[in-house]
């Protein structure tokens, strides 16, 4: 992972340039979150509770929020920059992102509402470095409309 100013988020695809958008990520083809998001709360608190610091990127998620309670980007079509994007489920840490951390310690961190959410690009822009977060509309809540949107989204 490196940071950026400034990245392009392309409809249906994720960031140019992430290893999902290359088709080169470690679930590749398995799983279909084109951009994550992960709280600077969050970190902070993982630096506090477990005396681990993944500042640096080893948390493996694209897009870090300040003042953004991600929760409540579930099933919300939102704006960051001039990108739309529909915020799709949470994501939960997995035992490669501790392996890729190398730290032990680092998957059980993310846990707790701590591993941030997916995201799906709807309108392609630019996201960059403060850009604010905008609510645009509520979406489904209702789990077979959202599973059937999601499957036609990938078809």
């Amino acid at each position: 992972m490196a940071a950026v100013e400034s990245v392009e988020a392309v409809a249906n695809r994720g960031l140019r340039g992430d290893r999902y958008f290359r088709g080169t990520g470690y679930y590749s083809g398995f799983d279909g979150c084109e951009v994550t998001l992960v709280t600077e709360s969050a970190l902070e608190s993982i630096q506090e509770e477990y005396d681990i610091d993944l500042r640096d990127g080893r948390h493996r998620r694209n897009v870090v929020t300040r003042g953004v309670p991600l929760i409540h980007l579930l099933d919300t079509r939102f704006a960051v920059g001039d990108t739309v994007l529909d915020g799709t489920r949470p994501r939960p840490p997995c035992a490669h992102v501790e392996a890729v951390a190398e730290e032990d310690g680092v998957a059980r961190a993310l846990q707790a509402d701590r591993g941030g959410i997916c995201a799906h690009v709807v309108e392609s822009g630019t996201v960059e470095v403060g850009d604010t977060v905008e609510v645009r509309e509520r979406l489904t809540t209702d789990p077979d409309e959202l599973a059937e949107a999601i499957r036609d989204r990938h078809d």
